[in-house]
């Protein structure tokens, strides 16, 4: 298991936030992905005039990883502009519950990337449903 280097997955996650489309809510989200190898892979929000149709940083960031083959997650940086940072959302929360269950989650706010706070998938979605329920 690579050792997490908080600091190059904030600024990496920082680095995405720049690359953030967000003509509507002007809400700039990056988020960077450690895989198991050592990879980092990044995404940044994508907005949609119809808003369900916007995607997350956290989503773009996964759902890339995952369609390039990686599949074993380590860790998950959020950073935004938010007094705490921006915990990912509820669509977010179930991915990382379905395929980086036992990531760390760690969100910054863009104006203060040394403060970090710590999570897990588990803490941030207690009872996450599961396949397990449809047998």
């Amino acid at each position: 298991m690579p050792k997490i280097k908080i600091e190059e997955l904030i600024h990496s996650a920082a680095q995405a936030r720049q690359l953030a489309v967000a003509p509507y809510s002007k809400f700039l989200v990056g988020a960077a992905l450690l895989t198991r190898t050592g990879e980092i892979v990044t995404g940044a929000n994508v907005e949609s005039a119809s808003y369900g149709l916007t995607c997350c940083a956290e989503r773009v960031a996964l759902f890339k990883a995952l369609t390039d083959g990686q599949n074993d997650f380590v860790a998950v940086a959020v950073v935004a502009k938010a007094p705490s940072g921006a915990t990912p959302c509820g669509a977010c929360r179930q991915l990382l519950a379905e395929y980086a269950p036992n990531a760390y989650v760690f969100v910054a706010d863009s104006r203060a990337l040394k403060k970090v706070h710590r999570y897990t998938v588990a803490e941030l979605l207690p009872r996450a449903f599961t396949g397990d329920a449809l047998r």
